[in-house]
């Protein structure tokens, strides 16, 4: 009898032991990996009303104050019955001011005043319309309706601005192909007079078909696609007033037709424009001054050059009301983005403001004009901090003190903060903290949301490039790692500019399918190369004319210190990369076709004539002034050297690197008797996106099974 009882018991804890570790050691299904936002660090929007911050609590918005005394500001129930809506749980929002709420819903912003709970005013916003931007005052709209420029009042009352039959003919709409920093088209004064705004020709840019299979017979929409040394778009400026409802367009004359329009930035007092103009070769900068009455150019402050090139992407940011100095953003002068002071008058550089060996980016300056506020590097390349910097004495304070990647919101005086950071081993804290440095409290922590998941170990380290810098990588264990065992290896690579991929943020920034993968028996080594953001000029600018060559060197130098450790097995090697990623892996698997076994590369960049004019222009110059890198950075010529499995993915229907790259390597291929393998996405774009990306992983975890165990 006490056998039997025993063995029971035993029985049971046995089982019991089983349920837990089992618990404990899920394992990620490929939906998860790809859509399980629920497995990403929780977090909390927290919202500035002005010193108090709201939140969104229970489906109801809630407020605090400094002292952390807590009162519900509006329910969503209360919300229903201002606007006659249903929502379950409160919508998005923002405040217009400390006390009226700004809802946008069913196209029309609602505003509600919170102390007394009542509905102060309703914009009806045009139909059809897009873009809508409203003036500083709220009470105009700006927007775009097809490809004209339209303003409405707040009781949806609007008239036309542009009237341009021609659809080569934009207005009111981003330029430049989203380069430059720029993402949108419409720019109201600060005393919402007056409409600054890009109109657009592309009448002598070519076309690009793309095919849409949805129709019964299929048809074709052609976008306008300028391909480097081909014709491009060109830009002008127009200035709407609203009171005379006349427009003028700002004479930007200098350099040739197809310059860049960069960064517009109306004065304090309305009355001048300043633009970034750049020239089509990208290497010479100018800012000019124009009078928004007139459009008569008033001034070049100063200008800039470069023997590679220049990339304007941060508008000017004025110290005070006065308008009488700036902050210019720029990586030209000393070797890293850094902030300088300039007089407005007349350009002239009153000092560099930030003299620190690393790349900054501009936050705020409070209301007096007395504090600087930046975000830095400094502290690591991989991780990201805020200083304040006093404009008078020059002094800087850091006011982050936990290691990782900081995230800021500050208050509208810029006394208080809040920072969301984390770290490797860190999901998310967010803290309270005051511009005078101390924390006042700690108004979130995330737990570990895959603690219920089979542990895969995430490093980071460096290792060092052929010029002695250091290169910033990841390294993603298999659950349950062996080090006496050898595993295959993915290396996942991008490594284009504007990109970093290894943070010192939750789980150094890597994807779930990473995760993914380790639970399934594989490394995965992901590092950031030469060209890569958040580490200066020269170590970005080194692959000017040459793409993908000091990159892929920098890799080869990756993949060799992860073949030197025990635990890989040298001869299954794998290459992942979507876009310049997928440019790069094409390079590597066809310039070093002994070293790899295996590749999935994702809508990639064949061949830089066939890439757009500003981005492709940028780094490679034109095919005519470039003709030697052209020919080394294209991969038809590359396509005979192909040993390993190659699996290509695309959109039919991508826009920005069209299929036309990834057909005509198919096509060199089938002309070398080289064997490729190619799948295409019908209804896809450039990032396969939704339900259709778990086909895509899927796929691309199916080939490194198929070929790399």
């Amino acid at each position: 009898m006490l056998d039997t009882a025993k063995k029971i018991i035993l029985t049971l804890v046995t089982v019991s032991c089983f349920i837990i570790g089992t618990a404990q050691n899920k394992i990620l299904s490929m939906e998860e990996a790809v859509l399980g936002y629920h497995l990403y660090p929780e977090s909390k929007n927290f919202v500035w009303q002005g010193n108090n911050y709201t939140y969104i609590e229970a489906g109801n918005l809630v407020g605090e104050d400094m002292k952390g005394v807590k009162k519900t500001v509006l329910t969503a129930d209360e919300l229903n019955n201002i606007i006659n809506s249903q929502f379950k749980t409160f919508p998005p929002f923002s405040w217009i001011d400390a006390n009226t709420l700004r809802v946008n819903h069913k196209g029309k912003e609602y505003r509600i005043n919170v102390t007394e709970k009542i509905l102060t005013s309703t914009a009806v916003l045009p139909e059809n319309a897009e873009h809508i931007t409203p003036s500083p005052n709220r009470k105009y709209y700006a927007c775009t309706i097809d490809n004209n420029l339209y303003c409405a009042d707040e009781q949806g009352n609007s008239f036309a601005i542009s009237n341009d039959g021609d659809k080569n003919i934009v207005n009111g709409q981003t330029v430049s192909r989203n380069e430059f920093g720029i993402d949108g088209g419409i720019f109201w004064s600060p005393d919402s007079k007056k409409i600054a705004f890009y109109r657009k020709d592309e009448s002598k840019v070519s076309s690009f078909p793309l095919l849409d299979i949805s129709t019964r017979t299929g048809s074709l929409k052609e976008i306008k696609y300028p391909m480097a040394g081909m014709a491009s778009e060109q830009i002008s400026v127009g200035v709407f007033d609203i009171a005379s409802k006349r427009t003028v367009f700002l004479e930007t004359d200098g350099f040739d037709s197809e310059k860049y329009l960069t960064n517009i930035t109306w004065s304090p007092a309305s009355d001048f424009i300043y633009i970034q103009e750049l020239n089509r070769g990208q290497n010479h900068i100018r800012l000019n001054r124009y009078n928004a009455v007139s459009g008569k150019f008033s001034a070049m402050l100063f200008e800039e050059k470069s023997d590679t090139y220049i990339e304007p992407a941060h508008t000017l940011k004025f110290i005070d009301e006065k308008g009488d100095r700036f902050i210019y953003t720029t990586n030209n002068r000393d070797g890293y983005q850094s902030l300088y002071l300039h007089s407005a008058s007349d350009g002239k550089l009153i000092k560099r403001l930030t003299p620190t060996a690393a790349d900054v980016e501009f936050l705020s300056i409070d209301r007096a004009g007395k504090y600087l506020y930046y975000l830095s590097s400094e502290v690591s390349p991989i991780e990201r901090h805020l200083f304040k910097l006093d404009l008078k004495t020059g002094k800087t304070v850091r006011l982050t003190a936990g290691e990782g990647w900081h995230n800021i919101s500050l208050n509208g005086d810029c006394s208080y903060f809040t920072d969301s950071y984390s770290s490797l081993k860190n999901p998310r804290i967010i803290e309270l903290v005051s511009t005078n440095g101390k924390t006042v409290r700690r108004l979130f922590e995330a737990k570990n949301p895959l603690s219920e998941y089979a542990d895969c170990e995430v490093s980071t380290g460096t290792l060092k490039a052929d010029d002695n810098s250091d290169l910033y990588y990841r390294l993603v264990k298999p659950a349950n790692f062996d080090s006496t065992k050898k595993y295959p290896v993915i290396q996942y690579v991008y490594g284009g500019p504007h990109s970093q991929l290894v943070k010192n943020s939750w789980r150094a920034s890597s994807s779930l399918w990473e995760t993914y993968m380790a639970q399934h028996g594989y490394l995965v080594f992901v590092m950031d190369n030469h060209g890569t953001s958040n580490r200066g000029r020269a170590f970005e600018n080194i692959i000017h004319r040459r793409l993908g060559q000091y990159e892929m060197a920098d890799q080869v130098k990756g993949t060799e210190f992860i073949k030197s450790k025990p635990y890989v097995d040298t001869g299954k090697i794998g290459l992942h990369g979507w876009s310049f990623g997928g440019f790069m892996t094409v390079s590597l698997m066809t310039t070093y076709p002994d070293l790899y076994k295996t590749a999935v590369a994702g809508g990639p960049v064949i061949d830089w004539k066939w890439y757009e004019v500003m981005y492709g222009e940028r780094y490679m110059d034109t095919p005519e002034e470039n003709v030697e890198g052209y020919s080394k950075t294209s991969l038809i010529n590359k396509a005979k050297n192909l040993k390993g499995k190659l699996l290509i993915c695309h959109g039919l229907i991508d826009p920005v690197v069209v299929i036309e790259h990834s057909l005509a390597f198919i096509s060199e291929c089938i002309k070398n008797n080289i064997s490729v393998d190619y799948f295409v996405y019908p209804l896809s774009e450039h990032n396969v996106g939704g339900r259709d990306r778990v086909h895509l992983m899927q796929k691309i975890t199916d080939y490194f099974d198929d070929y790399m165990k």
